[in-house]
């Protein structure tokens, strides 16, 4: 169990704290049973593929298994057209990347398809194995970039909540009951956290008082109980375990597989040399953490400590 200066990721950033799949799902969608067998032992290897053998069986499997990285579909089909089938998919699916597959001059419906954003690319039947394997590489690494971009705004406005929080809290410097609850609120919502639970310290020892927040609403707090939670006391040092299942000494602990916890951050609140709680980040997935990250956690830590120490203050005035 290290301090979390030894754990954080340093590679390239990932598109978010969670572990991603490995293989892309893409959905591809044929009435020609031949052509729809062929699409998918020719990406069967690099992605996750689903098939199905119309635009209306397609909408209903998207229904069930969520967003795809990539449409493959037909043009011609009975009942309903691919453009018509993309269209439908682009309200609920925008970040998808969709291609079709044509082997008519419908000129009309693909330039309006392509127009209007519904179509990456199309491609006449029949097609070059080579050149369709080409397209869909691009199309996967756009839907990962499209992402990339979606998550890094998402950080970033909880980020910014996350600040404008903490600002707001120190501000006011309101009684402290009032003051933990929204400061676990909005650490949980800007790291992605399953849970998140700040309980301040009396003496090196937790206090009752303590605020948490999970979507869910359901946390239990263990950390008097926690090793992790210790040492962190003890060394006045973050720690942090960011995958319980590969940790000897948090794997076999009731309170972690009861809660589904898998990852866990413990942060002291100091201020002024003085130890004024902890902050409890809970993961139900292994997590990275990126440098950004830990500089922002700092910086928040700090005006937490700020917040509590100015409610402490205002208490016993």
């Amino acid at each position: 169990m290290n301090n979390l200066d030894l754990e954080v990721d340093q590679a390239p950033p990932p598109l978010s704290t969670r572990e991603r799949p490995k293989k892309l799902k893409i959905l591809v969608v044929d009435d020609e049973p031949d052509n729809l067998d062929l699409l998918y032992r020719t990406f069967r290897r690099d992605f996750n593929v689903l098939k199905a053998d119309s635009g209306m069986s397609a909408l209903q499997l998207l229904e069930e298994e969520g967003e795809v990285a990539v449409i493959i579909s037909d043009q011609r089909m009975p009942e309903m057209k691919g453009t018509e089938f993309l269209s439908r998919t682009l309200p609920q699916f925008p970040d998808t990347v969709r291609i079709i597959l044509t082997g008519f001059t419908d000129i009309e419906d693909l330039v309006e398809a392509i127009n209007s954003g519904q179509v990456f690319k199309y491609i006449t039947k029949p097609w070059d194995s080579g050149e369709l394997k080409e397209v869909v590489q691009r199309a996967a690494a756009t839907y990962d970039l499209l992402k990339q971009r979606t998550e890094e705004l998402r950080r970033a406005n909880s980020q910014m909540d996350l600040l404008t929080v903490l600002v707001e809290v120190t501000q006011a410097a309101s009684g402290l009951e009032e003051t933990l609850a929204p400061i676990a609120k909005a650490f949980s919502e800007a790291f992605s956290a399953d849970g998140c639970i700040i309980q301040l310290i009396q003496g090196n020892v937790l206090a009752a008082e303590q605020g948490i927040y999970s979507e869910t609403g359901i946390v239990e707090n263990w950390l008097s109980q926690d090793p992790l939670t210790r040492e962190a006391i003890a060394t006045r040092q973050i720690q942090s375990s960011l995958n319980i299942s590969k940790d000897p000494r948090l794997n076999s602990l009731s309170y972690y597989q009861d809660a589904g916890v898998k990852a866990h951050l413990i942060i002291p609140i100091i201020y002024r040399q003085q130890m004024l709680g902890v902050l409890s980040l809970q993961w139900q997935e292994p997590c990275t953490l990126r440098a950004d990250e830990l500089k922002l956690i700092h910086l928040s830590v700090e005006l937490v400590a700020i917040a509590l120490a100015s409610s402490c203050l205002s208490t016993q005035n």
